[in-house]
């Protein structure tokens, strides 16, 4: 969406992806994992001919290009960590975080190309004026008044910075979660042959539509045949002509809004979705329009139509989509008033209880988050996203969180060829034996970092930890040698320079020590400036809690 462009360009948001659909449940093939998304502008336009790359260690990267509607298929034979790159001349590259797919996963991503050299303005000066008085409900819970303000993150006192960047990191996962939009654009290559059935009833309807052009039913049928194989485009004219003739009629202006959703025309989806919504007060059309305020840059908007779908039908994804609103605006707690509302009423959604983590952590409660993450996992436990999360978690605390060692135990043991399993685990060990490590602990510890690397090579974070753990152990000539493999991965990564200078300082060579600390000081004021520039063009928002009387 929209608004989720940083999301998704560090990923969206998965990051903006939706949860695992496994073959066995969707017809899909089992023995390849598919992947289908589009590409957007940070208006919500759609980018065409953009290169789409899937990555992975010890693979041939796969490659494809968008479509004239944004849209991009991408297949692949073999399960495990895969990143999504997609990129075109004169535009910012968009990239997810690592991605963990297994054989028979059909999952949906969307990617925000920014154009590189035009000037972003502020979003929440534009933002308070309009949001100052606008308020929600959540059944008899307090109402939620959305200001616009500079920061709206309350870390109750811990915010250090390396834990704000995890809580981006951790929303950012967790709108991974998010509901994929019920329209997905496909790839034409799909649709080219029809099975022969299919093309018998198209030239039935077309038939039938040639004898009567007047008919509400002929014009209607066509439309809604091409509308469930994803042909918007040939399905727009068709129920445009059907709600000409029949405005009043519910099926035809919802699927003609989600086509015009789908094709990109995002206001026009709105103007009629709300005519429709005058006639017809129903919790999809709700949930339509919360994701079209999204695009068309309107997030009170779309977090009240969220509430409301929410509110008349209190599902599972109603409750998730209206929190991740919440949290992806950085109003970490109510959001987490409203998950919790949520895993009340679904109280076996794996999801909901991950975002409550999340937006727990947000909120400074990392013991609470942890346990609920844990619970999470408990629940679902092939489900890779808490454990990240978790991962994240552990590795931005100061002291070990409650039974995160155990659940990451399981997570490696579950996935022993996933490197983000092997990595956090390690994480999670070194955590609880800070300062008292003995033969045994490295020993493990470090089979943990170099199985990670083993698995994905151009893991720098793994490469970094290694390093650390060979100078923690005195071994400065191998601590040298995996930092400076982390920095060939990563130059921007700041604290393998700044690690690296500390260990050529250990060892005498003050001049190279020096180089990387200069080095340490650019890069690190170069990343400090794009988190700044991170939290200035993403909402800010401060929601105030406001008592009914």
């Amino acid at each position: 969406m929209t608004s989720r462009f940083r999301i998704a360009v560090f990923l969206l948001l998965a990051l903006a992806a939706s949860a695992p659909i496994h073959a066995q449940n969707s017809g899909l093939q089992a023995d390849a994992i598919i992947i289908k998304g589009t590409i957007q502008t940070t208006t919500g336009h759609p980018v065409a001919d953009a290169s789409v790359a899937l990555e992975s260690p010890g693979y041939s990267t796969i490659r494809t290009k968008s479509t004239s509607n944004g849209s991009f298929l991408l297949k692949a034979a073999h399960p495990g960590n895969y990143i999504i790159r997609a990129e075109k001349p004169g535009w910012r590259a968009a990239v997810t975080p690592r991605l963990t797919f297994s054989l028979g996963e059909d999952r949906h991503i969307n990617l925000v190309l920014e154009e590189s050299e035009v000037p972003r303005t502020t979003e929440s000066h534009r933002a308070s004026s309009a949001l100052s008085s606008s308020a929600m409900e959540l059944h008899d819970e307090p109402n939620f008044v959305i200001e616009g303000t500079t920061d709206g993150t309350n870390f109750g006192g811990h915010g250090s910075d390396s834990r704000l960047r995890a809580s981006e990191a951790l929303t950012k996962e967790t709108l991974a979660l998010k509901s994929a939009p019920e329209i997905t654009a496909a790839n034409p290559s799909e649709l080219e042959s029809l099975s022969p059935v299919a093309r018998e009833v198209e030239i039935r309807l077309q038939r039938k539509l040639a004898e009567a052009p007047g008919s509400f039913d002929a014009n209607y049928q066509l439309g809604n045949f091409y509308f469930r194989l994803h042909r918007y485009r040939q399905a727009i004219p068709l129920l445009e002509a059907a709600h000409r003739i029949n405005s009043k009629d519910y099926a035809n202006a919802y699927e003609l809004a989600q086509c015009y959703e789908a094709a990109g025309g995002f206001s026009r989806a709105r103007e009629l979705a709300r005519a429709t919504l005058g006639t017809f007060d129903k919790a999809e059309l709700h949930h339509l329009l919360g994701d079209l305020n999204e695009r068309l840059d309107d997030p009170l908007g779309a977090a009240r139509e969220y509430e409301e779908a929410a509110r008349k039908e209190p599902n599972e994804r109603n409750y998730f989509d209206w929190a991740a609103e919440l949290l992806l605006h950085r109003a970490p707690e109510p959001a987490a008033e409203v998950f919790a509302k949520g895993v009340e009423a679904h109280p076996a959604s794996s999801r909901l209880l991950a975002g409550l983590g999340t937006a727990l952590y947000a909120s400074g409660s990392y013991n609470e988050a942890a346990l609920r993450l844990c619970a999470a996992s408990d629940l679902n436990p092939t489900n890779t996203v808490p454990y990240i999360l978790l991962g994240k978690m552990e590795k931005a605390a100061s002291d070990a969180l409650p039974c995160v060692e155990q659940k990451l135990a399981r997570f490696v043991h579950a996935q022993p060829q996933n490197a983000l399993a092997n990595y956090y685990y390690a994480i999670a060990l070194w955590k609880r034996q800070r300062g008292s490590l003995n033969a045994e602990d490295v020993r493990q510890i470090k089979t943990l970092l170099n199985e990670s690397v083993r698995i994905d090579p151009k893991f720098d974070e793994a490469f970094l930890a290694l390093g650390v753990l060979h100078s923690e152990q005195g071994n400065f000539e191998e601590a040298v040698r995996v930092y400076q493999r982390a920095l060939e991965l990563n130059p921007l990564l700041a604290e393998a320079h700044y690690r690296l200078g500390l260990t050529y300082k250990r060892v005498g060579q003050e001049a190279k020590a020096q180089q990387e600390f200069q080095r340490y000081e650019e890069v690190s004021e170069a990343d400090t400036a794009a988190l700044e520039r991170q939290r200035r063009e993403v909402r800010q928002y401060l929601i105030n809690l406001k008592r009914q009387q």
